[in-house]
């Protein structure tokens, strides 16, 4: 007899003589079942730390760069002649801004195929060490010219981003692994929220930096004085910004690096069921007695179909079209936003005139929006999901979402520049950019769009393909799906606002985004509800569409 912890096999008996028992053999069920069976306990919000200070840390890295791009522009790009703050010319500022984006991209394909080869486990140990490394080095980006300084941050935060790229399959695939049934999408939601409190912490750590220097070294603002206001010493802010990125990854490797494997995939894709029922009693703090007197019949580590094949296609193909193209038209919009907030922020007057700032208080202005947009904003939406996603479901969040921000953003970009107003309005001597405009506003349908992204699609994009695909595909289709949404936000980040530099321009693009939300309203509709199910029950390795093929070369071995 099987026990494992307070599940006796008894209990699931009649169950394990079922035809399915074939599919899920070697007390797997039983496993599986006290996994969703689970009672929310410490292990489960550990868990969710642990994977979640690995997202802290990718959103940190991601968007800190948004604070000090200006003061980079000022340090090494004055031009005496155009008589302007320095400013980074428009392909160093994409580079340094998308390369990121584009390492994402590949290590999302990358780590999401490694994860369902060597292990979840094993890989997320890698990519941690990637993020860690390459968030220092950014900071210590050598080189005696201006040219020799980009070239090496572009190539460290490349890096960057394909470490924080594999973080993104296997922190909700492991998440939704360990996760009970009741909860599973508020704890792959918990995760993706500390992206939030990145972004939110980004903000904090460089208004504080800045602060600390701002009160150290004094300068003129650039209108008094076009050399003194650029202080020397704010070479040192931007690095030390990007280099706090490792601290909270760095503190979590060790317990990361404890986690056992998911007791799936031991079970499910390495076939071995006794390592699955002993790693799964240290999640759940149980013993397990496990009688191996009783015949085995083994798992279907190797099925009858592949990835690339044309019964997954029948079996998930539509789901995998709509998981991919949903992440892909969120992220087009998703990033697309950089073109409003790069208005909001003087026409609520956050942010002032370049020329009547230093350079270090300009970084301080730009992380003191950034940190009330992210709290205001950013922050409620991701936590709004956590709270509400296994109560109304996945399908309706995401439905919701999409249809709001086409919404907002077609109420914005119809009224643009009555509500940002005109630059050409302002007096001659004032240190606003727009003035004449309706700034709260402007300001509240901005904060509703981003509210509803990520109590929308930007969350459930991120937390469906952890759930609706086999063990063995799950972390491979997972970073398919977040590598098609990067392909989005390339999109979003370079094409969409290089055609968009006119107000015009802006106008049309940011119209045309409300009806690309509206395209991914309507491939929701291929992406099935989780709310309730388990893993297996999804994916249909519970043999209602199983491997049958696979069962009963299973059933010829015995």
């Amino acid at each position: 007899m099987l026990y494992i912890g307070n599940f006796p096999s008894m209990i699931h008996l009649l169950q394990l003589c079922s035809p399915f028992s074939l599919a899920m053999a070697d007390g797997s069920r039983d496993i599986f079942s006290a996994l969703d069976n689970a009672k929310t306990q410490l292990y489960h919000f550990k868990a969710i730390v642990i994977a979640g200070m690995g997202f802290f840390t990718d959103a940190y890295d991601l968007f800190c760069i948004t604070a000090v791009t200006k003061l980079i522009g000022r340090l090494y790009y004055y031009d005496p002649s155009k008589g302007e703050p320095g400013k980074l010319p428009k392909n160093v500022n994409n580079a340094i801004t998308g390369v990121a984006l584009c390492g994402t991209l590949a290590g999302q394909l990358f780590f999401g195929w490694l994860g369902d080869k060597l292990g979840r486990k094993q890989v997320y140990g890698i990519t941690l060490i990637t993020m860690v490394g390459c968030a220092f080095a950014s900071g210590l980006s050598f080189g005696s010219t201006p040219h020799s300084v980009i070239s090496s941050l572009c190539f460290f935060r490349f890096w960057l981003g394909f470490g924080i790229g594999g973080d993104y399959p296997l922190s909700a695939v492991i998440m939704s692994e360990y996760a009970n049934q009741k909860t599973r999408g508020a704890f792959i939601a918990a995760v993706f929220a500390m992206q939030g409190v990145g972004i939110l912490v980004a903000g904090a750590v460089a208004m504080i930096v800045s602060k600390s220097f701002l009160a150290a070294y004094k300068a003129e603002v650039f209108s008094k004085n076009h050399v003194l206001s650029t202080q020397p010493e704010g070479d040192y802010v931007w690095r030390i910004v990007l280099m706090f990125g490792a601290v909270p990854a760095m503190l979590t490797y060790y317990w990361r690096m404890k986690m056992p494997e998911t007791a799936r995939f031991t079970a499910l894709v390495r076939g071995n069921h006794e390592k699955a029922a002993a790693d799964m009693a240290k999640v759940l703090e149980h013993d397990i007695i496990v009688d191996e007197s009783r015949p085995k019949i083994p798992a279907v580590p190797n099925p009858s179909y592949k990835l690339l094949s044309r019964e997954f296609v029948r079996r998930h193909g539509l789901h995998l079209l709509g998981t991919t193209t949903t992440w892909f038209l969120l992220d087009i919009a998703f990033y697309s936003l950089q073109l409003i907030q790069k208005d909001i922020y003087p026409a609520t007057g956050l942010v002032p005139k370049a020329s009547s700032m230093n350079a270090i208080e300009e970084v301080y202005k730009i992380s003191k929006a950034m940190f009330l947009v992210a709290l205001f904003a950013t922050v409620p939406g991701y936590w709004f999901t956590v709270l509400l996603i296994d109560r109304i479901g996945r399908f309706i969040i995401q439905l919701g979402g999409f249809l709001l921000m086409s919404i907002f953003m077609a109420v914005i970009g119809f009224q643009y520049n009555d509500l940002r107003g005109y630059a050409d309005k302002c007096p001659s001597d004032s240190n606003d950019e727009f003035c004449e405009g309706k700034p709260h506003l402007f300001a509240a349908l901005y904060g509703l769009t981003l509210f509803f992204a990520n109590f929308g699609p930007n969350s459930t994009t991120f937390i469906v393909p952890a759930e609706i695909f086999p063990a063995r595909f799950r972390s491979t289709c997972h970073g398919i799906s977040a590598a098609a949404g990067k392909a989005g936000a390339i999109i979003g980040a370079f094409v969409v606002q290089s055609y968009a530099q006119k107000d015009e321009k802006t106008k049309r693009a940011i119209v045309s985004l409300s009806v690309v939300n509206l395209i991914g309203f309507l491939f929701s509709f291929l992406v099935p509800e989780t709310k309730g199910k388990s893993l297996e029950q999804l994916s249909g390795e519970d043999m209602n569409e199983g491997d049958s093929e696979g069962v009963k070369k299973a059933e010829e071995r015995v």
